[in-house]
């Protein structure tokens, strides 16, 4: 056992600050972990809600974990120091119930790396009910959680507040079914599995069930700690709202997912805000679009004094005084999203946005003194040509006289639950061909970020991927997590899972878009 991974986990937690309840004994004890370093882990919003939804459970107690840094993992390896929980340090392995809260495909190689460091087999078919029962959840449900799946005995798909609860009802009752009984587990796997929002990998094969919905009254997920070792530092995180009204066409959660934009109340939101938090982060997929969002704004920057932060602004929302209240609230530059290189594509994705839009966000920026406009554009879209790319590239010209401009690009990668679900990745050389003719028509005018295409290419295929999977992010683990080793560890598997047999893809004739832009 090291201490120096010891003490490092003891300085984070530490550094937190919040509240939480004392590490105690219960029926179930749980280990929350984050397949990717603790700086991400604590920026999840979704990572949090859990680990305060576990905290709710008398019956339950919970540890986070994190997979370590790469330089940490070394030392674990060479001092064959297992993985640690933060709260106590003590192996993962020890605990009834391994939990695994999952957002981003590239993350399944982490996930295999907590199985090795814990010490604790990465398949379930080499596991006995003598080791922890492992379930996996998060944002990546929403989409395509097979590649993945093949880690887990139960994936909770979905929105995590109620089926959680199914779950440590049955395992508070019969804390055998985590740990030490077959029966006891087997018995629980078949009633999970008659349950909507539960997948069972043995039981259900690739036939996902329908993803779960809360109830309202489970809103709106939030932190209970926050620290300065975050990505998002010292910042307490909070949703005003779940889900999106806007039907673009490339992304997981629009309006069709679980019935579209749900809200909560100016009132309700600024009660849960600690007086201590010195920042807060409002996140969600629609944020400016709730309907008080100035109001919110107003009650937390100019009343309370808070700093702010938003996940996403809708260029078509803006105004000059929400705008004026992002910069007095901390924003020293904004960020959004055009979303397609010109507007027939735009037309084509359902993205209501007009240049308008982005040039009046330009001048808004201007003027209330910021350095900068990031704008996101996806490319490599359906029917895209060079002619769309050099209306971008004219566009951000033009706009880059107003205010200076960072332009994230990124090649489209198809999600499954999309109506773009069964279009296919344009190719690594020709998203590279993309993004070499915008980075040299846009040369000395704006800076132009970009993901590796072979990046995207990864994404794409685990995207698309089945229980199969699985294998190629135990192998890209093995070959240290890179790109190189991802696409060799992809060579022998197919490039997509039947879309005929994926329960919850989206016909593509569910399009029809609001008209929320004028």
């Amino acid at each position: 056992m090291d201490f120096s991974l010891i003490r490092s986990l003891r300085e984070k937690v530490d550094s937190e600050r919040g509240i939480r309840p004392a590490t105690r004994h219960a029926p179930v004890r749980a280990v929350l972990a984050y397949p990717s370093p603790y700086s991400v882990a604590m920026s999840s919003l979704g990572y949090l809600q859990v680990q305060r939804l576990f905290d709710l459970r008398p019956g339950s107690c919970v540890e986070r974990a994190v997979l370590p840094t790469p330089e940490e993992r070394e030392v674990h390896r060479r001092t064959r120091t297992p993985l640690l929980t933060l709260e106590s340090q003590r192996p993962v392995s020890d605990f009834d119930l391994f939990a695994i809260s999952h957002a981003y495909e590239l993350e399944a190689a982490g996930i295999a790396e907590l199985f090795e460091l814990a010490g604790v087999a990465p398949r379930p078919k080499d596991r006995t009910a003598n080791d922890p029962l492992v379930v996996l959840g998060g944002p990546i449900t929403f989409s395509n959680p097979l590649p993945s799946a093949g880690f887990a005995d139960i994936v909770i798909l979905g929105e995590a507040e109620q089926a959680l609860g199914e779950l440590l009802d049955r395992l508070e009752a019969d804390p055998s079914a985590a740990r030490g009984s077959e029966s006891s587990r087997a018995r629980l796997l078949e009633e999970l599995a008659g349950l909507d929002g539960f997948y069972v990998p043995r039981l259900h094969g690739e036939a996902l069930r329908p993803i779960a919905r809360a109830d309202d009254e489970h809103l709106p997920a939030r932190s209970s700690i926050w620290t300065p070792h975050a990505e998002l530092s010292n910042m307490f995180l909070i949703e005003p709202e779940r889900g999106c009204h806007r039907g673009c066409t490339f992304c997981v959660m629009r309006r069709t997912t679980n019935g579209g934009m749900r809200t909560v109340t100016p009132e309700l939101l600024c009660s849960l805000v600690p007086a201590d938090a010195e920042k807060v982060g409002l996140v969600g997929a629609a944020v400016t679009d709730h309907p008080h969002i100035r109001d919110i704004l107003r009650e937390l920057v100019e009343a309370r004094g808070k700093r702010i932060g938003i996940s996403s602004l809708r260029a078509d929302r803006l105004d000059d005084e929400l705008v004026r209240l992002l910069a007095l609230g901390g924003y020293r530059a904004m960020t959004v999203a055009l979303d397609a290189p010109s507007e027939r594509l735009r037309r084509d994705i359902e993205k209501i946005l007009k240049e308008r839009h982005i040039e009046a966000a330009a001048t808004l920026a201007k003027r209330h003194g910021m350095k900068h406009l990031k704008i996101y554009v996806v490319v490599c879209l359906p029917t895209e040509s060079e002619a769309d790319l050099d209306e971008l590239i004219a566009f951000v010209r033009r706009l880059s006289k107003t205010i200076p401009i960072v332009l994230g690009v990124s090649p489209l990668v198809p999600k499954l639950n999309t109506p773009l679900a069964r279009e296919s990745f344009a190719g690594e050389a020709s998203a590279a061909q993309t993004l070499r003719h915008l980075s040299r028509g846009l040369k000395g005018r704006a800076e132009v970020r970009a993901p590796s295409p072979r990046e995207a290419y990864v994404e794409y295929r685990l995207a698309q991927g089945g229980l199969g999977h699985v294998e190629a992010a135990i192998a890209a683990a093995r070959g240290g997590g890179t790109l190189a080793a991802w696409k060799r560890a992809l060579e022998s598997l197919p490039e997509r899972i039947d879309l005929e047999r994926f329960a919850h893809a989206i016909p593509v004739s569910a399009r029809r878009a609001l008209p929320l832009a004028g």
